[in-house]
């Protein structure tokens, strides 16, 4: 693809998917706009084997606007970064079409690793900010990972992983649309946790006064069939 019509349709993507851009002018400021051109040259470079001058490209692009893309990474089409400061992305990270990153997302490796270490960003996926996605592993197509999760395993497609550490906590068999990947809408798994806790503590406390009620039932009961008893021993001959 030529350096024209990338850089046409990276100003197309920005404008779909951010509402604050009022011109295609505007776009020419955005961080995650000049760091994908600054990316795109320095992955060229690292394919050829220029491995010196790739990187001194691509940290220039981390010092104008604090987003780190490893030139080794491979990027799909339709790649968004809104906002962007702190997002890194490692060098053997695989991310698909469509895909939006938010602030401070990490893509990354957990040390421990060799050879490719760091995630697979299948098609269609919300990565929202804040979030750690770490290791050698999948993100299916059109999923979402919510703001702040922690990510250590795979993620089937057509999920939402929220948490600390990251799980599934909705899945369904249908592709989502892009313009349903937001950072609001998603299940809070601690707050529903905390809801079952409280609706099992209050049917317990409830059948612990059934219980107590029961019991002093049976205790009446007892005391009068004991009286009973008393009184026909002693009105006997």
């Amino acid at each position: 693809m030529g350096l024209v019509k990338r850089i046409k349709e990276e100003i197309a993507v920005i404008r779909e998917r951010d509402p604050a851009v009022h011109s295609a002018m505007e776009v020419f400021l955005y961080p995650g706009f000049k760091v994908m051109l600054h990316y795109r040259v320095a992955h060229r470079l690292y394919l050829k084997k220029h491995y010196f001058l790739a990187r001194w490209i691509s940290q220039r692009g981390v010092r104008k606007t604090g987003i780190e893309i490893h030139p080794g990474a491979q990027i799909g089409k339709g790649f968004f970064i809104d906002h962007g400061n702190g997002v890194i992305i490692g060098e053997t990270t695989i991310i698909g079409d469509n895909v939006t990153l938010y602030q401070g997302v990490t893509l990354g490796g957990t040390g421990k690793e060799q050879g490719k270490r760091h995630p697979t960003v299948g098609n269609n996926v919300m990565i929202s900010a804040g979030a750690k996605v770490l290791g050698s592993f999948t993100i299916g197509d059109n999923s979402k990972i919510g703001a702040g999760s922690v990510v250590l395993e795979e993620v089937p497609p057509n999920s939402t992983v929220v948490g600390v550490p990251g799980r599934v906590v909705k899945r369904d068999n249908h592709a989502l649309p892009q313009d349903e990947l937001d950072q609001v809408n998603l299940p809070d798994p601690v707050k529903e946790d905390l809801g079952n806790l409280h609706r099992a503590n209050a049917e317990l406390t409830n059948r612990m006064i059934d219980l107590e009620r029961e019991l002093k039932a049976l205790k009446k009961q007892g005391q009068k069939e004991l009286r009973e008893i008393a009184a026909g021993a002693g009105g006997g001959p």
